[in-house]
């Protein structure tokens, strides 16, 4: 049976490229309040089409962008139950000058001789979500039925922070509840080899304002005597980090383990380094941690990185002023046992101790998330990379990731499930940039590499 539906999504590319085409044309922006009709139209469009295969669906209106959830029963009452998590939300497009195309008028073009799905919301997620949605159809289309329970839920506000996502799991647990969550928001390793992201790393989010005199203030009056907030901003930046390149917080490295010496032999023999990893951005040196390798720094490293700094005069031209206030916005990524909770107040006292008694410090806080950890030698992950190997012809990859995805540890948490990470996306999608894209091969063997992880978990 499987045999067939395979050959139902070779059949029905083009189409499924429509299905997809039709969605990346709606501007679901979620971190704009004015696209907000959009999101609900895209909301709309994903329930009318999981309504078209079969699924009992719905938009669940919440104090920001809709829910969609989606029921669908299995082959018998005794079947394994999944719950299929994406977002239909985008990131802003600017700067629009820098984009090749409309961005949310998709077109098939040709890039470095493949070819590949180009427009906002392609790679990040609507492209990842439609090849599972794609493979429920071949299977509806083919025998009828699904081999799994299926329950979905795409949100529309993962790009601005999911602020509507857990109070809507906890009003809506017991609904929710299945054996296994399957997350497809990730990458694989390379064009050719698929991968299962078996940890992701954790995130506290911080922003902060340092205030000083009542008003900027004339630099050659008041220059020498007078505190600048920018400056004081800019020890407290630098002391973040040591000649070695370690966060310098106390207690920052609590609960951060080694990563197991048969597991970085693995990581090495990918042969991923400096060249490789840094060289597609223009950079070639390494800059975290002495004596870690790229992959250990992004995988199973901590970090702190400054991701915005404001301050004085920022226009065209020159103007001597003293800042009456400076402000940065800093990430910390996070892994294995480390306390969110912990790693923000420790920030916070060490910024307090840099401020002058005559100065004052605002924080604004921007949201929090512990690392996830699965287990290598887990069931689910086994079979996923059975099945994914038998579709890419290629050993799949269990993987790390630098990034965060906080729904993963909201299903562990909330509803007690065991996630399944397993996405499509390379890393050269552009994502979050100008001229976005999904190779279509992704897109086509990411419906095929769902279709045979649904069997196996079938025939669990």
């Amino acid at each position: 049976m499987l045999d067939k539906v395979l050959s139902r999504l070779d059949l029905n590319l083009d189409n499924s490229l429509q299905h997809l085409f039709e969605l990346l044309r709606i501007p679901s922006i979620s971190t704009d309040p004015k696209y907000r009709e959009d999101c609900r139209k895209a909301a709309d469009w994903l329930v009318n089409d999981l309504k078209s295969i079969g699924f009992e669906a719905s938009r669940r209106d919440t104090t920001g962008n809709p829910m969609v959830v989606a029921h669908h029963p299995g082959p018998t009452k005794d079947a394994p139950h999944v719950l299929f998590y994406g977002h239909y939300d985008v990131q802003p497009v600017d700067p629009l000058n820098l984009w090749e195309d409309d961005p949310f008028d998709p077109k098939i073009k040709e890039l470095n001789g493949e070819k590949v799905i180009a427009a906002r919301g392609a790679g990040d997620d609507k492209g990842q979500l439609m090849t599972f949605v794609e493979a429920c159809r071949a299977f509806k289309n083919e025998t009828g039925s699904l081999p799994v329970a299926v329950t979905i839920l795409f949100e529309g506000e993962e790009e601005s922070g999911s602020p509507s996502l857990q109070p809507f799991l906890h009003a809506h647990k017991d609904e929710l509840k299945a054996d296994y969550a399957l997350v497809c928001d990730t990458t694989m390793w390379d064009a050719d080899t698929p991968s299962i992201s078996i940890a992701l790393r954790g995130m506290v989010g911080e922003e902060i304002i340092i205030h000083g005199a009542d008003r900027d203030l004339h630099s050659g009056h008041f220059g020498g005597a007078a505190a600048n907030p920018i400056q004081i901003l800019a020890k407290i930046i630098a002391c973040l980090h040591d000649e070695n390149g370690h966060v310098t917080l106390e207690g920052f490295y609590d609960g951060v383990e080694e990563t197991p010496e048969a597991v970085l032999k693995s990581w090495n023999a990918l042969n991923r380094g400096p060249k490789e990893f840094l060289g597609p951005v223009g950079l070639s040196i390494p800059a975290g941690e002495k004596g870690r390798t790229v992959l250990e720094m992004t995988w199973a490293r901590p970090t702190a990185e400054v991701n915005g700094i404001s301050g004085g005069y920022e226009g065209e031209g020159f103007k001597t002023v003293i800042a009456a206030k400076a402000s940065a916005k800093i990430s910390f990524r996070l892994v294995h046992k480390q306390d969110p909770a912990k790693i923000r107040k420790s920030f916070r006292d060490y910024v307090r101790s840099k401020i002058p008694a005559d100065c004052s410090v605002e924080f604004k806080d921007h949201g929090a998330s512990p690392a996830i950890n699965l287990a290598y030698d887990s069931a689910l992950v086994q079979l996923a990379k059975k099945a994914l190997t038998e579709e890419w012809n290629k050993p799949a990859i269990l993987a790390a990731m630098g990034g965060s995805i906080p729904i993963v540890g909201d299903f562990q948490s909330f509803l007690g499930m065991e996630s399944l990470l397993v996405g499509f996306g390379l890393d050269d999608d552009r994502i979050h940039s100008p001229n976005e894209k999904y190779n279509l091969k992704s897109f086509h063997k990411g419906q095929r590499s769902w279709a045979r992880i649904l069997t196996a978990l079938g025939n669990k």
